[in-house]
């Protein structure tokens, strides 16, 4: 079988794609120099020229970040290098914390085991814009690459910094009395990834009477799956979480990505809980109860129930495509209470404009010590409040481009009017096409930005709706 790599294209958050095919040290060296070139030519008379470099647990990754410290140095740059696998979060507060340039984080994220990658974090630690991107792209085209230069590159504390950050922007004393009092366990699943052990450190050493994590060491397979908290890959997490509530303890289980900057829980009855799910626990918290300032950014594909409860709080609700580099630039041109995307990541106006995992979690952590309840007491109290909704999410591998062409002409010239019986209020092309029914009813169909797939979401009053909607999708779609 022959291989072909697949064009030099940053996709949502990133340039992504399978390592030796599509990601060779070759091309990563020049992407990285074009990269450093663009943020030295954005820099101007910027005083600063450091360059943080990081790298997640896969396979190559601090073998590619050494190389692409060397690409940055021949750009007149000054590399600063991780000393140990981080998360993603890490390295864009490494960039504020160091006045840095920016960031290049050698990851492919929550992507398959056999996929890396390449992110690009700009000086205020978020992503870069689609403009940035498009700009490394021609220069890419145009030529110009300098060559590397060998020599040493100073490495430094880039994950115990950013813990050392978070422990001082909670109240850590507090939390451990509310959680021991609640008498609640706390599972961490890391999926293998960077953000092991992470929790632990933070929460200190005292915390391993109520704390456990799993799948703490490094395999870059991952277990045999991706890196994504989703249901289907947290089997281990969802029976700890369950067999820890049939002793009769409150129990949460967290689950990260593989560079840790998505979060998902499991709640005390074994239930997964999304983003999707549990940002309206974060709106009330930050809006009720620390009282916080600011909008909500939303991407298109986000449950209504985020729009719900926001306007309880008689706060603004701004939706934007799916990517967190559009969140990020909300967050950077006005006062946002927090902004969330339904695959995981959620940024916090106190915090980056960026998303953080780990900041999450304690926020989590901190709500439900709050108000002494689960996770799941909680959300069932919220669900009575704004109404039941369910949502999920199925992805369709694609044959080929023509395949992907053909739909999307399809759903852009002739999208459905008419669903499983119901009538289509209103056609929404944010970010590929979204089918409106009611509130919290409607089906979207988008392409994703780094993979071969189709992604079908969908929410609804019940459950059943949302399969029958999702399995009319799958069919529409695979006859196209």
């Amino acid at each position: 079988m022959k291989f072909q790599a697949a064009p030099i294209k940053f996709g949502t958050d990133g340039w992504r794609g399978v390592l030796g095919v599509d990601i060779t040290i070759e091309r990563l060296i020049r992407v990285a120099v074009a990269s450093a070139q663009e943020m030295a030519y954005r820099a101007k008379n910027d005083s600063t020229n450091k360059v943080v470099i990081g790298y997640d647990r896969r396979f190559l990754a601090s073998e590619f970040a050494e190389a692409i410290a060397d690409a940055v140095r021949g750009c007149s740059l000054y590399p600063l290098l991780a000393d140990v696998s981080v998360t993603t979060p890490s390295c864009s507060w490494a960039v504020v914390e160091n006045n840095a340039l920016g960031a290049l984080v050698i990851t492919a994220s929550h992507n398959p085991p056999e996929w890396l990658g390449l992110k690009i974090k700009g000086p205020l630690g978020r992503s870069v814009e689609e403009d940035f991107t498009k700009a490394v792209e021609e220069r890419l085209l145009t030529g110009g690459i300098t060559a590397p230069i060998l020599g040493e590159t100073e490495k430094f504390s880039c994950r115990q910094n950013h813990l050392i950050g978070l422990k001082r922007k909670m109240d850590i004393p507090a939390l451990l009395i509310g959680i021991r009092a609640m008498g609640l366990k706390v599972i961490v699943d890391s999926m293998h990834g960077s953000a092991a052990g992470c929790m632990t450190e933070i929460l200190g050493n005292e915390s391993h009477d109520f704390l456990k994590e799993i799948r703490t060491k490094r395999d870059p397979l991952f277990g045999g799956n991706a890196p994504e908290p989703l249901a289907k890959n947290l089997d281990q997490l969802i029976v700890n979480t369950q067999e820890l509530a049939l002793e009769g303890h409150p129990v949460l289980g967290l689950a990260f990505d593989g560079d840790g900057d998505r979060i998902a829980a499991i709640d005390e009855t074994g239930r997964f809980c999304s983003t999707q799910l549990l940002i309206p626990l974060f709106i009330e918290h930050m809006a009720g109860v620390r009282n916080l300032p600011g909008c909500v950014i939303k991407t298109v594909s986000g449950s209504d129930c985020i729009r719900l409860i926001a306007k309880d709080f008689d706060r603004e609700v701004i939706e934007r495509p799916v990517g967190f580099k559009y969140i990020a630039q909300e967050m950077l041109s006005r006062k946002v209470l927090l902004g969330g995307e339904e695959s995981g990541g959620i940024g916090f106006g106190d915090h980056l404009p960026e998303r953080d995992a780990l900041y999450a979690a304690l926020l989590l952590l901190e709500s439900i010590v709050y108000r002494r309840k689960p996770l799941g007491s909680l959300l069932d109290n919220l669900q009575k409040r704004l109404g039941t909704s369910f949502y999920d999410r199925f992805d369709l591998l694609l044959s080929d481009n023509d395949s992907r062409q053909r739909l999307e002409k399809s759903l852009k010239i002739n999208p459905p009017l008419l669903v499983e019986g119901k009538k289509v209020k209103e056609v929404i092309e944010l970010d590929g096409c979204k089918l409106r029914f009611d509130e919290r009813h409607w089906l979207m169909f988008r392409f994703s930005g780094t993979e071969p797939l189709l992604r079908i979401y969908c929410e609804a009053p019940t459950y059943k709706e949302v399969e029958e909607t999702l399995a009319w999708a799958k069919n529409f779609a695979s006859q196209i």
